[in-house]
């Protein structure tokens, strides 16, 4: 790739933020009369298509998640150090709160992790299935809880109860 001069760097540097080539034409110095003509000619040089082509994919790398930061994020999640924010609403008003999250989500993220290492432990094998019924008891914990809670209302009167 040869050198840009400054006003083609300056025209193609504004293209990649902006898009127009128009608009980048005229705010790196091109006259304003040619400033479409100019604008779409530098789009097919090839020095400055190379130069928009490099910093643009460049750009996209960068926005785009890569297997590590993902495997990152997944451990977060699995060890609870990732918070999710929660919008709130009581009586005194509405706000948001930051809370880990909830056992299901924490097993997906293991195994999400595992599935990228061929090799299955055992001891790995049986932390899950651990967490798993942990799960499974603080879920049929909550559903108790919640019939209690429906059903408190109701009241059974027993009265007399034959002797034998």
């Amino acid at each position: 790739m040869t050198k840009l001069s400054v006003k083609q760097q300056k025209f193609a540097d504004l293209y990649i933020e902006t898009g127009n080539a128009t608009q980048s034409a005229i705010d790196a110095g091109y006259a304003k009369k040619s400033a479409r003509s100019v604008g779409s000619e530098n789009l097919t040089k090839p020095d400055i298509k190379e130069y928009i082509d490099k910093h643009m994919t460049e750009m996209a790398d960068k926005r785009i998640m890569s297997a590590q930061d993902a495997l990152e994020l997944l451990t977060k999640i699995a060890k609870g150090e990732e918070k999710e924010t929660v919008i709130v609403s009581s009586p005194e008003g509405i706000y948001e709160s930051k809370k880990e999250a909830d056992l299901k989500t924490r097993i997906a993220a293991v195994k999400e992790i595992l599935k990228r290492y061929p090799a299955e432990n055992p001891l790995t094998q049986a932390q899950i299935r651990k967490i798993e019924a942990e799960a499974d008891i603080r879920e049929a914990q909550a559903a108790e809880a919640k019939n209690m809670t429906d059903s408190s209302s109701e009241v059974m009167i027993v009265d007399d109860i034959p002797e034998d």
